[in-house]
């Protein structure tokens, strides 16, 4: 049966009450899935956003994943990306507005404020695309190889054959390698991203201004890699070849499990942090072991490390296609922003004291993400890919 647009408006907003019957929820997301919906869809969001932002509740545990996804997909249309184990935050469910049209963008929250900064319209800046499958491989020989998401090859070194296939690369080897071990790395510039299978069928996601250095077949004791910047594991699992990654002064030793490491130099901290498996980190004379959901913080100018527990899916929402902040100060969203839009950023508010939290989708331009930081009190100006940071005028 067709039911105006208002119909469904209402019924979506009954459902982030948690007062949907289960067939009104399987209708609703029938309507989530057709072309007309999108616009009525997004406003019911805003306006009951805007509504729930004035109440203390959050919302509902009852919202099922398979209608949260759907909003979720329209927050992140243009690349979909899996949701898992979405924590219930009244941020989860948002929407930015720009130029009169309601669109899902997700929002950062001023936790120095009682109500986030909805923001009404975009301000005048040069819009900046987001990043995307894009790297250089560096072989053996040194010949460099650029990659990006539409490449298709093949390249042999030895008995290796390496693929590229639709923004991944993948290694695989004859089992009869003899020769002298030899390297590739993997370069993955500011605004990119990029999936790698090693030889022994470890994958490797490497996130933007970031490297991997490894052998191009793992013929000795151990695997053996490199990582510059941050990356997600999942390892094969092979107990009599420890797998090993080297970072920074920072040795992580695991069998089979999935972790992430973020090592990038211009950050305070070094972080591991274990999704699942075993895994145990080494700096120095230190030594730490790990449990699913812990994470290793290693200060870069103290050299003490701290276990403690993580936020999982926030640590690793780069990789299914989002920007996650919980608590986080301007100069930490600047410094990914950077890395991810390939800015220069000249941070002339680093004394902000403001902490904010938020999901936002990785997949929009950057004029739909600078107005979120505005609830910051910051301003912002685009000169090319230089972004300048300033106080806003009071």
């Amino acid at each position: 049966m067709h039911h105006p647009a208002s119909y469904y408006q209402q019924l979506l907003a009954k459902y982030l009450e948690g007062k949907c019957t289960p067939e009104e929820s399987e209708e609703l997301l029938q309507w989530l899935n057709t072309k007309e919906s999108r616009r009525t869809a997004l406003q019911a969001m805003q306006e009951e956003f805007e509504r729930s932002m004035t109440e203390p509740a959050i919302v509902p545990e009852s919202m099922s994943n398979r209608v949260e996804t759907r909003l979720l997909q329209e927050i992140s249309r243009d690349k979909e990306a899996p949701v898992h184990q979405l924590r219930r935050r009244k941020w989860m469910v948002a929407a930015a507005v720009m130029t009169g049209v309601v669109v899902a963008a997700g929002y950062l929250y001023n936790n120095n404020r009682s109500k986030p900064a909805v923001v009404k319209q975009i301000a005048s800046v040069a819009d900046i695309k987001p990043g995307s499958d894009k790297a250089i491989l560096t072989l053996a020989d040194g010949t460099q190889v650029t990659l990006d998401s539409a490449g298709n090859q093949v390249i042999v070194q030895g008995g290796t054959k390496v693929k590229q296939q639709n923004g991944q690369l993948l290694y695989e080897t004859d089992g009869q390698t003899t020769q002298a071990e030899t390297f590739n790395t993997l370069n993955v510039p500011r605004g990119g991203q990029f999936k790698l299978v090693l030889p022994d069928g470890s994958t490797v996601w490497l996130n933007a201004a970031s490297s991997l250095r490894y052998p191009t077949a793992f013929t000795g004791n151990t695997r053996t890699v490199e990582i510059k910047g941050q990356a997600y594991f999942e390892v094969a699992q092979n107990s009599n070849k420890p797998f090993i990654v080297k970072a920074a002064g920072t040795t992580i030793q695991v069998l089979g499990t999935g972790f992430d490491i973020m090592s990038y130099a211009d950050e305070k901290e070094q972080r591991t942090t274990l999704v699942e498996g075993a895994v145990k980190v080494k700096a120095g004379t230190i030594e730490k072991y790990l449990k699913p959901g812990q994470q290793v913080a290693l200060d870069n100018e103290t050299g003490v490390a701290t276990v403690q527990d993580a936020d999982v899916q926030g640590v690793i929402a780069w990789k299914t296609g989002f920007f996650e902040f919980d608590n986080v100060s301007l100069s930490t969203i600047l410094r990914q922003l950077g890395r991810w839009y390939d800015l220069d950023i000249v941070n002339k508010f680093a004394n902000n004291n403001s902490r904010l939290g938020g999901r936002i989708s990785r997949n929009l331009p950057l004029s739909e993400i600078l107005p979120m930081l505005k609830s910051a009190g910051a301003e912002f100006t685009l000169n090319g890919r230089t972004l300048v940071v300033t106080p806003s005028a009071k």
